[in-house]
C-alpha cells in the first residue's frame, strides 16, 4: 500500500515526538544552554558598558575643545548663557553615562553572574549537575518503555516480512490455480507454501499484538514518569525566564534616559536656560556695556594743575627707570 501525504506527516510527527527514545535531549540541552546564555548576556551588556564609557570620554573631549571657544566668543548675554548651558549639560551627561556604565557592570552583570553561580553547579567531569539530574530522570523513565518499543519494532519487522511472503505465495497460488499448464502436484505445493506462510503470519501476528498490548499497558506509567521529569525541567526554566525578565528590566531602567530623573533634570535645566534667552535683555546689556548706554566723561575745560602735572612726570620717570632696569639685566658680550 502506498503511503499517503497524511500518513507521511503522522510518521514524521511520531519520529520527532518528545515521547520517542532520546528525543528528550533537546530539553536537557536547554538547561546547559541556559548557562551559556548567561555568559552571552553578560558579554553583550559589558560591551554596551564600554560604549557608554567611550561616549562619556568623547563628550569630555568635545567639551575641552569647545568650552574655551564658547567662553571666548563674541556671543553675550542670555544667548551666551544658553550656549554655555550646553557645555554644562554635556558635562553632567558625561558623568551620567559613566554611572550607566558602572550600573551595567557592577549591578546588572554581577547580579547575573551571581545568579548563574547559584543556579548552575559544574560536575567534576564536565557538564552541570542540574542537566545531569534531568537527563538521568528522563533515561530512567524511558528505559523500560524503550525496551518494550524495541521488542515491538523487532516483532513488527518479522510480521511485515512474513506478511510479504504470505502475500507473494497467495499471488502465486492464485496465478497457477486452474492453469492447464501446471500439474496438480505444483498447485498443491503452492497451496501448501501459502498455508505455511499463513500459519507463520498468524503466529507472528499474535506475538506482535501481544507486544503492542504490553507497550500500551505501560504507556500511562511511562507518560506520568516522563511528564514528572519534564515538569522539573520546566520549573528550572521558569526560574531562568523570570530572572532574565527582571534582569532585562533592570538594564532597561539603567539605559532608558527618557525616564531617568537625573537626565530629566539635566535636560530640564538646559531647556530652562534656553527658554530664558531674552533678546530685549541682551540688547539692553549691549547698549549699556558696548553702546550709547555706556558711561562717558564728556570733555570739559580744565585748568592747569601743577600738582597733577608733577604726578604725571613722576609716573613717566618711574616707567623710564623700569625700562633701564630691564635693559641692565641683558647680558653683554665680553670683548
Amino acid at each position: 500500500m502506498s503511503m499517503t501525504y497524511n500518513d507521511a506527516g503522522c510518521e514524521e510527527a511520531t519520529i520527532n515526538s518528545f515521547w520517542m527514545p532520546g528525543n528528550y535531549h533537546s530539553t536537557v540541552k536547554r538547561v546547559e544552554e541556559g548557562h551559556h546564555i548567561c555568559n552571552d548576556i553578560i558579554a553583550c551588556f559589558q560591551e554596551r558598558a564600554k560604549i557608554e564609557k567611550q561616549y562619556s570620554l568623547q563628550m569630555e573631549e568635545w567639551m575641552r575643545k569647545w568650552r574655551p571657544l564658547v567662553n571666548g566668543s563674541s556671543m553675550y548675554g542670555t544667548l551666551l548663557k544658553a550656549w554655555q548651558a550646553f557645555m554644562t549639560a554635556t558635562d553632567r551627561l558625561s558623568e551620567f553615562h559613566v554611572e550607566i556604565q558602572k550600573s551595567l557592570v557592577a549591578d546588572d552583570s554581577e547580579k547575573i553572574q551571581k545568579w548563574q553561580k547559584d543556579m548552575y553547579h559544574k560536575k567534576i567531569f564536565g557538564g552541570f549537575k542540574e542537566a545531569y539530574e534531568i537527563e538521568s530522570g528522563f533515561y530512567k523513565a524511558q528505559k523500560p518503555w524503550a525496551k518494550k518499543l524495541k521488542k515491538l519494532n523487532k516483532v513488527k519487522r518479522v510480521f511485515h516480512k512474513i506478511s510479504k511472503k504470505e502475500h507473494l505465495a497467495t499471488v502465486r497460488e492464485n496465478n497457477i490455480k486452474g492453469s492447464k499448464d501446471v500439474t496438480p502436484e505444483k498447485q498443491k505445493k503452492a497451496q501448501e507454501e501459502r498455508e505455511k506462510y499463513t500459519q507463520e503470519m498468524e503466529k507472528v501476528k499474535q506475538r506482535y499484538q501481544k507486544a503492542l498490548d504490553d507497550l500500551n499497558r505501560y504507556n500511562p506509567r511511562y507518560m506520568e514518569e516522563m511528564e514528572s521529569v519534564f515538569d522539573l525541567s520546566q520549573q528550572f526554566e521558569q526560574k531562568r525566564i523570570a530572572f532574565f525578565k527582571q534582569a532585562f528590566l533592570s538594564i532597561h531602567r539603567h539605559l532608558d534616559i527618557t525616564n531617568n530623573e537625573s537626565a530629566k533634570v539635566i535636560y530640564g535645566d538646559l531647556l530652562q536656560t534656553i527658554s530664558s534667552v531674552s533678546e530685549q535683555e541682551d540688547l539692553k546689556w549691549w547698549r549699556s556695556q558696548r553702546g550709547p548706554g555706556m558711561p562717558m566723561n564728556w570733555p570739559q575745560f580744565e585748568d592747569w594743575n601743577p600738582e597733577k602735572d608733577r604726578q604725571i612726570v613722576k609716573k613717566k620717570g618711574k616707567r623710564e627707570t623700569d625700562k633701564v632696569t630691564l635693559r641692565s639685566i641683558t647680558p653683554t658680550e665680553s670683548r
